[in-house]
């Protein structure tokens, strides 16, 4: 027998919100988060809008939420800031006793962090030659080496996850899943699947990301994957609506304390959800788009349900991967449609990417969560911004305002870059201490 899987804590940055309550009362409203860059001057990029995190300071939120030097923390970029705050949060959350965290295990879905393009300029503008090359013996003696030498080293995929085990002494098995935009999903059901099999009773997982710098974004709009719409950026994420032009990037973190279901009961603890089915599969098709027929979503979908043991009928609610680009949302509802067969139609779908923008590899998490709390609040978030009706997109989306219901299982959908897709069920928690 499996053994249950419980998320006793929950910790959240997102451009609506850096805490739960703060985040939950934004969704419900169908507040938007995507607004005009403001990290650096967007001026003459080709998109200059983006779902960025704002009035984030992690001594002003968390007290002291990492216990590092503060040269070594100055150097730390977004994504592992808002990795450390919501762990942060999680833990306090779950009022977990931290002596237990040695035998934890943690598991994060990320990318690469944002690079600094002045620190390559300020580290060799000085060295190059009349001939063109670098003067390689005052390269290594640069007083700017060493600090590019730390930034690109705290730039790696891995360095969250590594530096979240660092400061709670957590000596389990760490894991950084690089699926892009599937990533935390897939770390979040890496985890539920070593505690079912009870090869550890508590992980951390979630995930953390940051794509709003000037390289991001001029990437993803060489690619036209981005909507251009600066001028009114509240309604250019639109899931699902015909008129929609691409999606937006944004940036975020978030984190899940998981616990075997009666280690979590013995303690006391608050249930929030339980985590009850994972599926994964790949496309094999391109780097860049779903399979026409959307066969590795069904197939993700599929897995999870055969995981979980439920039928499609059980599902009360869809949280969409739902990017606001043609191709996703046709090949998402495709996928739904083929997946739920009869029930697709009454199960309602919504996209929280209408509001929080695509934080790639904290996609994943940011949209559990979202599930997690629509269950507990028994209030599922809107697509905002869905004004006309795409002919191919003809599922109940749940448009622009949250509806009130009752239910008590969610899945919650992620297809990345590459045909990575994972699908995870949650069920509402059965305890409420």
């Amino acid at each position: 027998m499996k053994k249950r899987v419980a998320v006793t804590g929950i910790g959240i940055v997102s451009p609506l919100g850096c805490s739960v309550d703060t985040f939950w009362q934004a969704l419900s409203n169908g507040v938007s988060g995507v607004r005009s860059i403001s990290q650096y001057n967007a001026r003459g990029l080709p998109v200059r809008i983006a779902a960025e995190v704002t009035n984030f300071s992690p001594n002003g939120h968390f007290g002291k939420p990492y216990a590092f030097s503060s040269s070594l923390s100055m150097g730390f970029d977004r994504r592992t800031k808002f990795a450390l705050a919501a762990t942060e949060q999680a833990l306090k959350d779950s009022k977990l006793n931290k002596d237990l965290l040695a035998d934890a295990n943690v598991y994060l879905g990320a990318g690469e962090g944002p690079n600094r393009v002045e620190l390559i300029s300020m580290l060799l503008a000085p060295l190059l030659k009349e001939d063109g090359t670098c003067d390689e013996p005052r390269l290594f003696t640069s007083p700017a080496a060493e600090e590019f030498a730390l930034h690109d080293l705290l730039m790696e995929a891995t360095v969250p996850a590594s530096l979240i085990a660092k400061n709670y002494g957590i000596c389990g098995e760490v894991m950084t899943s690089l699926s892009a935009c599937a990533a935390s999903s897939q770390a979040i059901g890496e985890a539920m699947r070593r505690i079912q099999n009870e090869e550890c009773p508590i992980a951390l997982a979630g995930g953390t990301h940051t794509m709003t710098a000037a390289l991001d974004v001029i990437g993803f709009a060489l690619l036209s994957a981005l909507s251009p719409g600066n001028g009114d950026p509240k309604t250019a994420s639109r899931p699902f609506d015909r008129n929609r032009d691409g999606f937006v990037l944004g940036e975020g973190a978030g984190m899940l304390i998981l616990e075997e279901f009666e280690h979590a009961k013995k303690r006391g603890a608050r249930i929030y959800a339980e985590l009850i089915g994972y599926g994964a599969s790949s496309d094999a098709y391109r780097v860049t788009d779903m399979h026409p027929d959307a066969l590795g979503a069904v197939s993700a979908i599929d897995a999870a349900l055969n995981d979980a043991a439920i039928d499609p009928k059980d599902i009360g609610y869809v949280n969409a991967h739902g990017t606001s680009t043609l191709e996703n949302d046709r090949s998402e509802t495709k996928a739904l449609h083929t997946a739920l067969g009869k029930y697709a139609p009454m199960i309602p779908v919504s996209s929280i990417k209408s509001m929080t923008g695509h934080a790639v590899a904290a996609a994943g998490v940011i949209e559990i969560i979202a599930s997690i709390l629509a269950l507990n609040e028994q209030v599922l978030p809107p697509t905002i911004n869905l004004e006309t009706p795409d002919p191919e997109c003809d599922l109940d989306y749940v448009p622009n305002k949250a509806r009130a219901t009752h239910f008590d299982v969610a899945m919650s959908n992620s297809f990345g870059f590459g045909g990575q897709n994972v699908a995870l069920l949650v069920r509402k928690g059965e305890l409420n201490g």
